[in-house]
């Protein structure tokens, strides 16, 4: 069942980030549908978070942070490679969850590059889109709780914050 309600998105990053482990991210490619089950995000939580890209401030680039959850947030990094994000809660609130893992797709560059997803879907809406969207199957895996990476910039209590949400594998 496509994952359309506006409600979801209107949760917390906090909130959203381990109910979105388990569902199913959507692509359809030239009519070719793509389903990957997600396994793993990262949670980033407004201007205090100084790991969150809205740490200084509303900008051009982060403004799409501060918009009401339900649209994706993506944007470059080290120049090379796209990442997803979902961004969550309530409008003026900076928040948004990292797709970080798919299963069968380890790292969140790699998705992006399997799911051709780039810099047009930047503010393309979770809740309209049919070139990318969420489903539930009502897959509920069990959850671990880890500190996020690739933040060291951050500080140690940012760094260390288990905002990290993956499936446990058997």
């Amino acid at each position: 069942m496509e994952l359309r309600n506006p409600d979801f998105f209107r949760q917390t990053a906090l909130e959203g980030a381990p109910l979105l482990v388990g569902k199913l991210l959507c692509r359809n490619i030239k009519g070719e549908i793509i389903k990957l089950r997600i396994t793993e995000t990262e949670c980033y939580m407004g201007e205090e978070d100084k790991a969150c890209h809205a740490c200084k401030g509303k900008t051009p680039r982060t403004s799409v942070l501060y918009e009401a959850g339900g649209i994706y947030y993506v944007y470059l990094i080290y120049g090379l490679h796209w990442l997803l994000n979902v961004v969550f809660g309530q409008e003026g609130i900076p928040q948004a969850v990292l797709i970080r893992c798919c299963k069968a797709y380890e790292g969140p560059a790699k998705l992006t590059k399997i799911l051709q997803v780039d810099k047009a879907f930047n503010r393309e809406s979770a809740l309209t889109s049919d070139k990318l969207w969420l489903e539930d199957d009502g897959c509920k895996p069990e959850i671990i709780t880890l500190p996020r990476v690739g933040i060291d910039y951050a500080g140690e209590y940012w760094k260390n914050v288990p905002w990290r949400f993956k499936a446990r594998t058997e």
